[in-house]
């Protein structure tokens, strides 16, 4: 019982510094957002579920024992998730923002205070946390989901311009270390959710290899009748057709008649200069 809890200690700092980058990885997300000014091809709901589920969190480790760990990850989460909803609120166009607020107050507000009162008011002792523990679990399996909108726009578009790689790639990572932690704690509503999340999360990095290799291969195309013209001009084996004595006597000819104008043309410039130039020194 005592290495299985050293080992649960272990996985659930593993967790709190994985889940700790996984908070921090949609900064380049908001970076390009603050360079841009602006929120286009960005969706909020993945922030808006993560704030609701890691409030919920905090709710279901006050309600056990043992659960420090989760109060101080979900505790970071809380702070820097209504950072990221907050910024996002002012880079947001006008139809993008009004549908944040909306599903703040359909989720945090409104889902969030419900909880709380129907736990507090029609459970009690263990039936409670386990009521609480089935709803994080259920709505930690949202923010997993969350992401796959921005996977259905990656297929549509066959673009990952709008996917946050890293966000796959650790989210996948604290899947695992959540796992572990909350099957060593025997606590299902932990370790359950973090199994699809794990799927998910592998699904999102094979997408992104795929279709940012086809990306790549797009463009090298596109760019290829470019080169294309280039290497026609330069490459081309084929002579020019050999010219008659009489076409080579023309050209001669047309080559002295050009210099001749050029020359008289020269002259003429001069002449009209010279009696200006007479004048003003007179």
């Amino acid at each position: 019982m005592a290495i299985s809890g050293h080992w649960a200690f272990a996985f659930g700092v593993l967790g709190n510094i994985v889940s700790f980058i996984v908070f921090l990885s949609p900064l380049p997300t908001f970076y390009k957002i603050y360079k841009k000014k602006s929120t286009e091809g960005y969706q909020s709901i993945p922030y808006v579920i993560a704030l609701f589920s890691s409030m919920l969190w905090i709710y279901y480790a006050f309600l056990k024992t043992n659960t420090t760990l989760l109060i101080t990850i979900n505790s970071f989460g809380v702070f820097i998730e209504t950072i990221y909803v907050g910024f996002y609120l002012f880079y947001a166009p006008k139809k993008a923002r009004i549908q944040t607020v909306k599903m703040l107050l359909l989720t945090v507000v409104g889902g969030f205070g419900a909880i709380i009162l129907i736990a507090q008011f029609l459970f009690k002792g263990v039936a409670r946390g386990q009521v609480v523990g089935w709803v994080c679990l259920v709505f930690s399996l949202c923010v997993f989901v969350a992401p796959l909108c921005i996977v259905r726009k990656v297929i549509k578009t066959k673009s990952v311009e709008y996917m946050p790689l890293l966000l796959s790639v650790f989210l996948t990572l604290s899947a695992v270390m959540w796992f572990f932690y909350g099957l060593l704690l025997k606590d299902i509503n932990i370790a359950a959710p973090n199994i699809l999340g794990f799927i998910f999360g592998i699904l999102q990095i094979v997408l992104y290899v795929i279709y940012n290799k086809k990306e790549k291969h797009i463009l090298k195309e596109q760019n290829l009748p470019e080169l294309q013209n280039h290497v026609i001009i330069l490459e081309d084996n084929k002579k020019l057709p050999e010219l008659t004595e009489e076409q080579k006597i023309d050209i001669l000819k047309l080559s002295k008649l050009v210099s001749s104008l050029h020359e008289n043309a020269c002259a003429a410039a001069k002449e009209e200069k010279l009696p200006k130039l007479q004048t003003v020194q007179a």
